[in-house]
C-alpha cells in the first residue's frame, strides 16, 4: 500500500489511517508546501552546515500547508514562496485561502491567486481575521479599490472570529494562540491540527487540539526564543496534546541538520520537510 501511494503522489508519504481502498485514505491529504521560518533555509549569505547541506530535507521554503478532501482544496497562508509552491506541486484547483496572521512571511504571495482567478473566472474565497484584513488592504490595496485595474487579484473576503466555519465539506475550528503579543489563529480540521508562529497556548485553546491524529506545530530552533516555541517546548505541548503523530514546522537553520535532529526525537514525532505528504 505504501509503495502504491508513493507512486501515485511521486514523493514520500506517511499514512495515519489505513484501508485497502486508496479512495478511503484520501479523507484528508496534507501537503507540506514549506516548513521554514521567515527567511527560509538556506539563508542568504549564511555558510553554516545547515544552509550548506545537500540533504533536500534541509531546504525549507516559508511555511504553508495544502489541505485536500474529496471535494475541497484549501491553503493555509500564502507566503513569499506561494507561486513556486503552486507550480512545483502542479496545483490546478484551489477553493480557498485561509490565513493564520498578518506577518509578511504568511501573506506576501497573495497577489499570485490571480492564476486561479483566471482559470475559474471566479473570485478566490479568502478567510482572515480583522488584523489580516487590514494588512491585505494595506499591502494589496489595488485588489480592494473601487476602480480595479484589469487583472488584479479578485477575492471574496470572509472575516472570521473564534467560531468554527465551513469551507466546502470541511469544518475549520480556529485555535487562538499567541506569537509574543500578536494573536495568531491555528486551525483544527477533523483529525488534523495546524499551529504556526506560537509561544503560548492557553489551557482552553489547547483542549481543542486533544484527540488530533496529526498535530503540526512550530518549533523555531533548539534554544528558546521570545515569540516562538523551541523544539523542547513544542515537544512538551505535543506530549500534553497526545496526538498520534506530531510534525514540527517553521524551523530555522538553527534547528540543526534534519537527519541528526530527527534521530533524537521521541517516538511518533518528526521534523517535517518540504513536499512531505501525510494522509489521514
Amino acid at each position: 500500500m505504501y509503495n502504491l501511494l508513493k507512486k501515485i503522489f511521486k514523493r514520500d508519504i506517511q499514512v495515519v489511517a489505513c484501508s485497502h481502498l486508496v479512495v478511503y485514505l484520501l479523507q484528508l491529504k496534507i501537503t507540506f508546501l514549506g516548513t521554514g521560518t521567515s527567511q527560509g533555509v538556506p539563508i542568504i549569505t549564511c555558510d553554516c552546515k545547515v544552509c550548506k547541506s545537500v540533504d533536500k530535507k534541509d531546504k525549507r521554503l516559508r511555511s504553508s500547508v495544502l489541505v485536500e478532501s474529496e471535494s475541497t482544496t484549501l491553503i493555509i497562508d500564502t507566503g513569499p514562496d506561494f507561486r513556486y509552491q503552486m507550480l512545483r506541486e502542479g496545483i490546478l484547483k484551489l477553493d480557498a485561502v485561509v490565513f493564520t496572521h498578518e506577518h509578511k512571511d504568511h501573506i506576501a504571495g497573495f497577489d499570485d491567486i490571480r492564476g486561479f482567478n483566471w482559470k475559474t473566472k471566479m473570485p478566490m474565497e479568502v478567510y482572515a481575521t480583522p488584523n489580516v484584513e487590514e494588512a491585505l488592504k494595506r499591502d494589496f490595496h489595488y485588489a480592494f479599490s473601487e476602480n480595479k485595474y484589469p487583472g488584479v487579484p479578485s477575492l471574496n473576503l470572509h472575516i472570521i472570529d473564534a467560531k468554527p466555519f465551513h469551507i466546502g465539506d470541511l469544518i475549520l475550528t480556529p485555535i487562538k494562540v499567541m506569537h509574543y503579543k500578536l494573536p495568531v489563529f491555528g486551525y483544527r480540521i477533523g483529525d488534523f491540527s495546524y499551529v504556526t508562529d506560537v509561544n503560548f497556548i492557553s489551557a482552553e485553546e489547547k483542549r481543542k487540539l486533544f484527540g488530533s491524529k496529526i498535530l503540526v506545530i512550530s518549533a523555531l530552533r533548539q534554544s528558546e526564543h521570545i515569540s516562538h516555541f523551541s523544539l523542547a517546548q513544542a515537544i512538551e505541548v505535543a506530549k500534553e496534546v497526545g496526538a498520534e503523530q506530531t510534525y514540527f514546522i517553521h524551523m530555522s537553520h538553527q534547528m540543526g541538520l534534519h537527519e541528526i535532529v530527527q534521530a533524537q526525537l521521541p517516538e511518533n514525532m518528526y521534523l517535517s520537510y518540504d513536499r512531505l505528504v501525510v494522509i489521514i
